[in-house]
């Protein structure tokens, strides 16, 4: 079976957002536009993936994710697409029998058909392990595995493609940092003459390692000053700027990932970070369909919610 949408390259446009004092000037590559369903970096590093399970012959792919996982979504909705079976073994077995408290995300994975397998977190760290594999085998059967966040050669392979030829007239191209895998790719693909940074969206000192272990260039950093106390975490002053970006520009951030990258960027060039004439990309990798349930947990903090 020929998939037309896996054959593509996809090449997205630019859109200019501001010009800051010292002509600095701000891009966006509007990944989150590449697919309704499957967008931004998780459709690059999923598109590899399912080729190689495709010209396998795996019909059935099993990944892993927590409640609110934007790689779980978008590996239903490519399944679902595809025509593939998909298995989510998720974080918190606390949830199984408690549909009426599951996440938007997972109610969404359900409708497209995914199979939901909940396990304890103390069973969920073992993922990696042979041992925890072969007892998925032994209850799924064969399958294509995709790690958790969906990081691995393939998904690298395709997150090389996010750059095109004319994205080389950029000094700077930034994007945030979950699993490592999208900023290797961009850091693989970047010019020599361009610096790559990488926005960890989580507290971690296992970052640089991880990076350096996927790519051989040396041409990056990683900022650790936005991650706003951790992975998901949120307070009332990033969610202004998240609703003041949308009004201003146009442009849905997303509090995971996104939001904290532009944010970092606004306050690294009030901080004179970036040298005059600058002209900068970010890339936006989507992660849209969390909103929904971090406005729920918002709510229930009583914090401003996510205008969406």
């Amino acid at each position: 079976m020929q998939d037309p949408l896996l054959q593509q390259k996809h090449d997205i446009p630019n859109q200019f957002i501001t010009e800051f004092p010292g002509n600095i000037q701000l891009f966006i590559k509007r990944e989150d536009l590449l697919h309704p369903d499957v967008s931004g970096n998780k459709f690059r590093k999923l598109k590899y993936n399912l080729k190689q399970a495709r010209e396998n012959a795996n019909q059935k792919l099993l990944s892993f994710g927590g409640a609110h996982s934007n790689h779980i979504a978008a590996l239903a909705a490519a399944s679902n697409l595809f025509q593939f079976e998909a298995i989510g073994v998720i974080r918190g077995e606390e949830l199984e029998n408690q549909p009426e408290k599951w996440s938007p995300t997972l109610k969404y994975a359900k409708s497209c058909g995914m199979r939901l397998h909940f396990v304890s977190r103390q069973d969920y760290r073992e993922k990696d392990s042979e041992e925890f594999i072969d007892s998925l085998k032994a209850k799924f059967g064969d399958f294509y595995l995709i790690p958790e966040g969906g990081t691995n050669e393939l998904a690298i392979k395709g997150c090389e493609e996010i750059l095109g030829n004319e994205d080389s007239r950029f000094d700077f191209i930034c994007a945030s940092v979950g699993t490592g895998g999208t900023v290797s790719g961009l850091i693989n693909s970047s010019g020599k003459h361009q610096k790559v940074l990488g926005f960890s969206a989580l507290k971690s000192n296992h970052l640089r390692q991880e990076i350096s272990g996927l790519t051989s260039r040396y041409n990056w950093k990683l900022i650790l000053n936005y991650h706003f106390g951790g992975y998901a975490k949120v307070n009332a002053e990033l969610i202004e700027f998240i609703n003041d970006f949308r009004k201003k520009y146009g442009i849905q951030l997303d509090p995971v990932y996104t939001g904290k990258l532009v944010f970092g960027i606004f306050d690294l060039v009030k901080r004179s970070y970036f040298p005059e004439g600058s002209r900068i990309l970010a890339i936006h990798t989507g992660g849209l369909q969390g909103i929904k349930g971090m406005n729920e947990i918002l709510k229930k903090k009583q914090l401003p919610q996510i205008d969406y």
